[in-house]
């Protein structure tokens, strides 16, 4: 499923450089909560921020459902190139320095015209924190890449309730946090094969 054309004309810069990503349609089956469902954006940045010592950071915020740690994510808005929103987020949620290694995957969700965009990305300095208050991040952990497997089932098993928060069911949103996870974990584990 092709993006507009802006949106693959960006695509194609970035895999020049960080390298040709997974291109993957994960249809949605019209569930609507947020971000999906946000008009502000028209997609989302996964930050797959590794550590020095190899470990991924992982974040849960105030409001999530208990054990629901993911990988970051950031909105990419209209007009806003996917690398730009990606060093903005990356400041906002984590407060490090970092480089980007590969560009790892994109998710296109239909029938919503919403895309995930994965990169990993190595640390290189400052102090994990937030710096966006309005993150509300309640936490921070760090997995190896052999976890996201569970941590997708983690997300798959949140509470089947409706919640204001998000505009939708945590059930339906888990669900569909849980894809980049398998994802970026078939990704990295290519990656260590092929080693």
């Amino acid at each position: 499923m092709l993006l507009d054309p802006a949106i693959e004309a960006d695509i194609h810069a970035l895999a020049m450089r960080y390298g040709a990503p997974r291109r993957i349609v994960a249809p949605l089956d019209g569930a609507s909560f947020d971000p999906v469902a946000r008009s502000d954006r028209y997609g989302e940045v996964c930050m797959v921020v590794r550590r020095g010592n190899g470990r991924l950071i992982t974040a849960i915020k105030t409001f999530y459902p208990a054990g629901c740690f993911r990988l970051l994510t950031g909105g990419v808005a209209h007009g806003e190139t996917i690398e730009a929103a990606l060093q903005r987020e990356v400041e906002e949620e984590t407060g490090l320095q970092t480089v980007i290694r590969r560009f790892l995957a994109i998710i296109v969700y239909p029938p919503q015209r919403f895309a995930t965009f994965a990169f990993l990305l190595d640390e290189r300095g400052g102090e994990l924190g937030s710096r966006d208050p309005h993150e509300r991040i309640a936490a921070f952990r760090e997995i190896d890449v052999a976890e996201l497997p569970l941590l997708a089932a983690t997300l798959e098993a949140a509470p089947d309730r409706f919640d204001d928060e998000i505009g939708g069911n945590w059930r339906e949103w888990g669900r569909f946090r849980a894809i980049v996870h398998r994802v970026v974990y078939q990704a990295l584990s290519d990656d260590q094969a092929a080693a």
